[in-house]
């Protein structure tokens, strides 16, 4: 019988059949982006022509880069606004929130279809929407109507049983689940949670739970739709969005996983992997110099009374600085009528706007060699901003009770009584401005630093390259294109933004890829995992990539270098990997006549050698790469 995901996939289907792997097409009710992504996702809407959303709901988000250092920023948000009240769709204001917590807030509903501009668009899947990140170029044509294609997904059940003990939280879950199945366990899957312990959790914990399984490499994480998710939506005066869901009790699931809340203890992640995770009892005593609370992972506004009740009365050590981000305006006047911001700043915290800052780079970089706990998602090298820092990833509860301490310190012996749901959301959408019915009059605004987006040629029959880089395996999107705030700024103009592609691997990779004329990338396995971020393929693109021969790619990734018109293929012998150097001179033969899931011959013209690779491409892949790229081909069909 079905599960969870498998019923809502049965509501959207639109293309293709259910069968695990096989190639499908759904329907998209909702879409977000946010400002980071949004530009170019809004400059390849209107590259197509479409005058308004096709979407139930369509929100433009403005939660990643608001330091506004210089005019780029600014003019950024202004064109987001325009260009949401030109095309229908709602504009989320910048300090209204980090666009995962308002969503579950003020949008996501149960059984609905999600898609965003974000690999933490999951998130909602703790309210049981099925919720899936991917690069803008595939929200824009979600926004102008078509549907989304992805793999069948595998179903993954996590069974909780019992019940979190003090000092306890759902970030332990995710840890756990992280250490269980690593950061490639959930590639091809959604995973589904299930269990007398989900009845435990409220609607914030499991989104935080779903959350972080984007870190798995899962295409969603899915919780059941009930009486806890109908409490959420009433307090939050949207009652009307509930359905009860859940999967039937005889599904069938691909595997099944059991974890025991009550024998779950505190976890960290240690640098600079999610899945690096063990204990914190195992790690306690370790010395450390930041604290960083928020992100769209942990900043809901029991996460922010908890961190209040175990700083109560305690002073920050003098040696860490403590930095703490409320999740959205709701919850910070909600933490500001409860007292509990006066708590927080009293004990020496220092408080962020409601938005991902540090969680991207965008400040808050620690010293040298720092240890940084933080809250967020992910500690990939080089995300804080500081290359020889370590970050760890860990609850709130560990975070706040160890900046008292100047160590990690285990939060189960912290004297703090946890604070439970409240009674009443404030709810205020004043920063949110909803789309307007006749736009004919609305003007788009455009700055000098929003360009023109880049074009790819058609797919040459022949391509012959040089490897201009050779990278290990777990190469994420920061280490292709980085963020923080010295790259943030460029993300709507691709030829500024593409000095800094792999800065932190090779620094004069962009020069290289000019003076060579653009070439080739070869890598490990799960190539492209982390962010959604599309300018990790736009970019290298504009600097004449053509093709990526990896072990294995990460699932938005491999869809984002097809949408950019670069080909991606794996190595049918992992070892081959091992024979190829830099500056070796590849080519790849026969290109025009690329078939789905087809065999590539691989010649190595330095070495002599051959080696075959596997395309995992649909036919809807091979037309946009013949095309030059997903927009090329959506060009090509309107004439």
């Amino acid at each position: 019988m079905p599960t969870l995901c498998e019923k809502i996939i049965q509501q959207h289907l639109m293309e293709g059949t259910m069968e695990k792997g096989s190639s499908i097409a759904i329907h998209i009710d909702q879409t977000l982006t946010q400002d980071a992504t949004g530009t170019l996702a809004y400059l390849q809407l209107e590259a197509m022509g479409i005058d308004r959303v096709k979407t139930e709901v369509s929100v433009s988000y403005v939660d990643h880069n608001t330091l506004q250092n210089g005019f780029e920023n600014a003019d950024d948000h202004k064109y987001l606004q325009t260009v949401a009240q030109k095309h229908g769709v709602y504009f989320s204001r910048p300090g209204n929130g980090i666009c995962h917590q308002v969503h579950l807030e003020r949008f996501a509903c149960p059984g609905k279809t999600l898609l965003g501009s974000d690999s933490h668009t999951p998130t909602a899947g703790g309210i049981g929407c099925l919720a899936i990140g991917a690069g803008g170029l595939d929200v824009a044509c979600a926004m102008a109507g078509l549907p989304f294609s992805l793999p069948m997904p595998k179903v993954i059940n996590i069974q909780l049983t019992g019940a979190l003990k003090h000092g306890v939280s759902s970030k332990d879950i995710i840890l756990k689940v992280l250490q269980l199945l690593s950061v490639k366990g959930g590639v091809g899957s959604v995973i589904e949670y299930s269990g007398e312990g989900v009845k435990t959790l409220r609607v914030p914990q499991r989104a935080t739970i779903a959350n972080m399984g984007a870190e798995l490499g899962a295409t969603s994480s899915l919780f059941p739709s009930d009486e806890i998710t109908y409490d959420f939506l009433k307090k939050q005066g949207r009652a009307d969005a509930y359905i009860p869901l859940q999967a039937d009790e005889d599904a069938v699931y691909d595997a099944v996983y059991t974890i025991d809340l009550n024998e779950l203890e505190p976890m960290i992640a240690m640098p600079h992997s999610p899945d690096r995770v063990m204990t914190v009892k195992e790690a306690a005593g370790m010395k450390i110099d930041q604290c960083c609370i928020g992100s769209c992972t942990n900043s809901s506004y029991q996460d922010m009374m908890n961190v209040a009740e175990i700083l109560n009365g305690h002073m920050v050590h003098e040696d860490v600085s403590l930095t703490i981000s409320p999740g959205s305006r709701q919850v910070l006047m909600m933490l500001s009528n409860a007292g509990a911001l006066g708590t927080m700043i009293q004990s020496g915290a220092r408080i962020l706007e409601s938005t991902c800052g540090p969680c991207i780079g965008m400040g808050q970089s620690p010293i040298s060699n720092a240890v940084s706990l933080r809250t967020f998602n992910r500690n990939f090298y080089g995300r804080s901003g500081t290359l020889s820092a370590n970050v760890c990833l860990v609850s709130p509860e560990t975070a706040a009770y160890s900046a008292l301490k100047g160590y990690l310190a285990d939060p189960r012996q912290a004297s703090y009584n946890a604070v439970q749901e409240p009674d009443s959301f404030l709810y205020n959408d004043d920063f949110i401005i909803k789309p307007l019915p006749d736009t004919s009059s609305v003007k788009v605004v455009r700055g000098p630093n929003i360009k023109e987006l880049p074009k790819q040629e058609p797919l040459a029959d022949i391509i012959r390259k040089k490897v201009l880089l050779k990278v290990a395996d777990n190469i994420t999107t920061d280490h292709i294109m980085p963020a923080g705030a010295k790259v943030l700024p460029y993300r709507s103009n691709i030829e500024k933004i593409s000095q800094f592609v792999f800065e932190n691997v090779k620094p004069n990779f962009a020069d290289i890829c000019r003076k060579e004329n653009g070439g080739i990338i070869v890598a490990g396995e799960n190539y492209g995992q982390g962010s959604s971020r599309e300018h990790a393929a736009l970019a290298p693109m504009y600097l004449g990539i053509k093709a990526v021969l990896a072990k294995s790619f990460a699932r938005i990734h491999h869809a984002n270098l097809i949408n950019f018109g670069i080909l991606p293929i794996s190595f049918v012998n992992a070892d081959d990997y091992d024979d190829i150097d830099e500056m070796d001179e590849l080519e790849l033969s026969d290109l025009r006549s690329l078939t789905p899931h087809c065999r590539i011959c691989v010649q190595n013209k330095t070495k002599h050698h051959t080696y075959i690779g596997t395309c995992a491409l649909s036919a809807f892949d091979v037309d946009k790469l013949m095309a030059g790229g997903t927009l090329q081909y959506i060009k090509t069909k309107q004439k």
